[in-house]
């Protein structure tokens, strides 16, 4: 295969540091139109080093897929009165849009808690929130909702042992990116473990932007709300003008 060819001959001629990635990536720009309905991001790469390979900590590799960092409200609602109202809520500072990490074996293999603080890697490390109002009763919970909500909307996602590593070199794995995406960049990483321990990291990046019809909305939502809220109400009462004559063809018929 050709990426294997050109990763082998950037191993021979890149000069000799300590183990790091020569990285590749199947496409670093995800279009948004009107018929996306996602997309696949396959991830390679190869690990060049000045040393033989060691015999005793197997190298292992964690790939990690983060969108925009975006505020979050969380409320939790309560019967009272016989009706469902809002009892508590907490603002998370800050969560990924979208944030996904593959593993190439179980996570209590590839890294230390205190790595993972350290480096932010698991998605509950990967989302800020820096406390709750007094008062609000388990916390924790309404962070445990953010992950669960978003990981049943395909939004989050751990794949241990998704990451093929062969030889200890060269690696691949692939990341699903699903259609209700944020627009903007999605930090990409790529981090090499040793015994759980941090060794190096590789950054970069995948740019999702919306493009035509879709593009056209995004910025007359944002630049003209108004021009946006009439469309909107034009062709919400002709799509119903529309049902409506034919229901009446229809019966006619």
């Amino acid at each position: 295969m050709r990426w294997l060819l050109l990763l082998l001959l950037a191993l021979l001629t890149a000069p000799l540091r300590a183990e790091e990635v020569v990285l590749g990536l199947s496409q670093d720009q995800v279009s948004i139109s009107t018929n996306f309905d996602g997309s696949e991001i396959i991830i390679y790469g190869a690990i060049k080093r000045e040393t033989p390979i060691p015999e005793s900590d197997p190298l292992q590799v964690i790939v990690t897929v983060s969108g925009p960092l975006v505020p979050v409200t969380v409320r939790r609602k309560d019967r009272r009165f016989g009706i469902w109202i809002n009892v508590d809520a907490v603002d998370v500072d800050a969560a990924p849009s979208f944030y996904a990490v593959a593993t190439s074996a179980p996570w209590d293999e590839v890294i230390t808690n205190t790595e993972d603080l350290r480096h932010t890697v698991s998605i509950p490390r990967a989302i800020r929130s820096v406390g709750a109002p007094m008062g609000v009763d388990e916390p924790q919970a309404f962070t445990d909702a953010v992950i669960r909500i978003r990981s049943n909307n395909g939004l989050y996602a751990l794949k241990e042992g998704a990451v093929e590593l062969r030889e200890s070199t060269l690696f691949n794995t692939s990341i699903r990116m699903p259609a209700n995406l944020t627009e903007g960049d999605y930090a990409t990483r790529i981090i090499l473990t040793r015994g759980g321990e941090v060794v190096s990291v590789y950054e970069t990046g995948i740019d999702v932007r919306k493009v035509g019809l879709e593009r056209w909305l995004f910025n007359l939502s944002r630049e003209q709300p108004l021009l946006y809220g009439l469309l909107s109400l034009t062709i919400a009462i002709a799509a119903g003008w529309g049902a409506s004559a034919a229901f009446r063809l229809m019966r006619s018929g």
